[in-house]
């Protein structure tokens, strides 16, 4: 698939109002895949939750390479990302009884999207050989075809069908090689994605203490739990976000930044922080109650694999091991058993105070290196 873009280097590219608007749909969207699987969140309703999760992000991360690689600021382009909006709207009204009578709609709502997208490209060579033909011809049909089947069959024919979305990219990659990515528009984009995702971290702190009586342990869970979507945001748009950046702009391959970093971990970092928000509704509201694995498991778990993502996406980007945030990342994931037993308020104020020090090291890190690089005569590193 080639670009009307610049091959050699894109110009500067801002974020449009259409697709800050088409976001809001989305924030809609991880809502209520954070609902479902906070109704069911065993082993089984992770795997739930995460399939109905990948079409819905795969649909966002579509229409953001759309956008991305052409210039969206006209009137085709608008409402054809208000009508995969709709779409996404159709797929998110569907979520909670994906499983059951709205299967259906859930599938049909995604092809449409699918068909969509594949319209907005239809005039780039090669298009229908790419992700987006995929979708249409092979992962949109699977996911309608599911919603047709009971229970069982229709979780393994979606599951097949979100791999089929995943593999795209890696089977296609010889076709994106003339992919002309603007450098910066991407960064930012996946960046209020997660901010999206962040903000259902709120909103599970909100709902959950809405209802409460407020007493001093009810307001000191909600200042922990606070504190840790803060030090996640932290974690992401004060030591990573630039880094990120910068390895788009320097890659040889940016295809393969923008796949590796972007559209596979970011799937992880905010599946993490949807498992973080999801362990706040269980937890902030009952302060002085032990939690149940499955609520441990979600705070703990999802923060972990928060932050083991930064240890990928750093290795990924340059090559580099992240050992604070890998050693925080065991250290949180070793005491999730320890956690099951104690009071939810200090199993929020142990993670609160984790964030914080992680945080802190790495700030005194990124002082040091600019430090030495000052000292050098060099300018200061990520």
């Amino acid at each position: 698939m080639s670009t009307t873009g610049d091959p050699e280097e894109p110009g500067e590219k801002r974020v449009t109002w259409a697709e800050l608007y088409f976001d809001l749909v989305f924030v809609f969207a991880i809502t209520q895949v954070s609902g479902l699987l906070h109704h069911q969140h065993d082993a089984g309703g992770l795997i739930r939750a995460l399939v109905v999760f990948v079409p819905v992000y795969w649909c966002w991360v579509g229409t953001t390479v759309q956008a991305n690689i052409r210039d969206v600021d006209n009137q085709r382009d608008r409402l054809g990302i208000l009508l995969v909006g709709l779409a996404g709207l159709f797929m998110a009204l569907a979520i909670p009884g994906a499983y059951g009578r709205r299967g259906l709609l859930l599938g049909a709502a995604y092809w449409l999207a699918r068909v969509v997208l594949l319209l907005l490209l239809v005039r780039l060579p090669g298009v229908w050989s790419g992700p987006y033909g995929a979708g249409v011809l092979v992962s949109g049909p699977l996911l309608l075809a599911g919603g047709l089947l009971s229970d069982g069959p229709r979780l393994a024919l979606w599951a097949v069908a979100a791999l089929c979305d995943l593999a795209a990219p890696l089977v296609f990659r010889r076709q994106l090689a003339t992919v002309a990515y603007h450098p910066a528009h991407m960064p930012e984009r996946f960046g209020l994605f997660l901010l999206v995702a962040l903000g259902e971290s709120i909103v599970g702190i909100g709902a959950s203490a809405a209802g409460a009586r407020l007493d001093a342990a009810e307001l000191t869970a909600v200042a922990a739990a606070f504190t840790i979507s803060a030090g996640l945001w932290w974690q992401y748009f004060v030591f990573a976000a630039d880094a990120m950046r910068h390895a788009v702009e320097v890659a040889d391959s940016r295809r393969d930044v923008v796949r590796r970093i972007f559209q596979y971990g970011h799937l992880a970092l905010a599946a993490g922080v949807i498992g973080v928000a999801v362990g706040f509704e269980e937890t902030v509201a009952h302060p002085r109650q032990a939690l149940g694995a499955g609520s441990v498991a979600l705070l703990y778990g999802g923060c972990g694999l928060y932050l083991l993502t930064f240890g990928y996406t750093r290795w990924m980007m340059f090559r580099r091991v992240s050992t604070t945030r890998i050693v925080a990342a065991v250290v949180v994931l070793g005491l999730l058993p320890v956690m099951v037993r104690l009071p939810a308020l200090v199993v929020l104020v142990a993670l609160a105070g984790l964030l914080v020090l992680l945080n802190a090291v790495e700030h005194a890190r990124v002082v040091r290196a600019a430090a030495v690089a000052t000292a050098a005569g060099a300018a200061p590193a990520d």
